[in-house]
């Protein structure tokens, strides 16, 4: 499971459903290595934004002719009809890294030695962050997502930084049992983090995964999530354009058909109501603790409108 994956490809991506499947070539496992093609951009040179040094081998051995161009600079990031300037894909990629990066170091420092990493896909934390001793990290994905993964980074001689826990299961099947058939200790804090995952989610199985959380869940238990207040950001004539500029350098799928649109319950309301305590942090400030200035981009600003960021508490 080591070399590339790129059976699968999608030729222009079709409408999600119910018990779909992909490889990180493909359908929503490629969003996943369009995330780590950001990170790598974002790890490079002296004044490098992150230090992800997993994201630019990972993404090279998945083998997506699109993204392996971008990495090696054949894609025009910086022409007119790129929505995004390769400086600003790379402070939205860094704000929302260090984001969930400085989630877990914080909820490790106070004390929290299990962690969880809901749809891992291709997030090295696990092998990257300084993880206190003790620290046991799940990674929670498909099989073929895990396996191809776990057989990379051994290749590359990468070790983990934790007690790493693989746990390949499809979180629409019975990913609960699956953690504890790993050992996993409800009885004690976890610190969660899902990461890009809610709009791939139906609106009731997003419901279900945070009542789930909420079940396995002790009492000072952590969460990093997106909030998301509109889908429309994925489908409206700003997102038409971003998609059609990305389209006409080769990339053979569409966000818009992966995610699930339509109304939904905003996260933050939906763990309040089962008693979480959350934070939402507005995209201004996160750029801005981040040394950052939002810069004014139509793409950003529609997504700064409908998606922030949230953590919260188990009280």
């Amino acid at each position: 499971m080591g070399g590339p994956v790129t059976e699968g490809v999608s030729g222009g991506g079709s409408a999600r459903s119910d018990g779909d499947s992909w490889d990180l070539a493909s359908s929503v496992g490629a969003t996943a290595t369009m995330v780590a093609s950001a990170r790598a951009l974002a790890s490079r040179g002296p004044d490098a934004l992150l230090n992800d040094r997993f994201a630019e081998p990972l993404v090279r051995a998945v083998g997506h002719p699109f993204f392996i161009r971008m990495l090696d600079g054949e894609i025009p990031v910086d022409d007119d009809d790129t929505p995004l300037t390769l400086q600003q894909r790379c402070e939205q990629m860094t704000v929302r890294t260090r984001f969930f990066d400085d989630f877990l170091i914080a909820a490790t420092a106070g004390g929290i030695r299990q962690a969880v990493i809901l749809a891992a896909g291709l997030d090295a934390r696990a092998y990257r962050l300084p993880w206190p001793a003790g620290t046991v990290v799940f990674e929670v994905d498909q099989p073929e997502v895990i396996a191809f993964k776990t057989a990379t980074l051994a290749q590359l001689g990468a070790e983990p930084t934790a007690e790493r826990r693989a746990v390949a299961v499809d979180l629409r099947d019975d990913w609960p049992s699956a953690l504890h058939d790993n050992f996993f200790d409800a009885s004690t804090p976890t610190a969660w983090i899902a990461e890009g995952l809610l709009p791939y989610l139906p609106p009731e199985a997003q419901d279900r995964l945070l009542d789930n959380i909420t079940s396995l869940s002790a009492a000072g238990s952590r969460l990093a999530t997106e909030n998301i207040t509109s889908m429309d950001v994925f489908t409206d004539d700003r997102a038409r354009a971003f998609r059609s500029a990305w389209r006409k350098h080769g990339l053979d799928f569409d966000v818009a058909d992966l995610v699930w649109t339509g109304p939904r319950r905003q996260a933050g309301d939906h763990l309040r109501s089962a008693g979480w305590q959350v934070n939402v942090h507005a995209t201004e400030d996160l750029y801005a603790q981040y040394g950052f200035t939002l810069p004014d981009n139509e793409v950003l600003a529609a997504f700064r409108g409908a998606i922030s960021y949230l953590s919260a508490e188990l009280g």
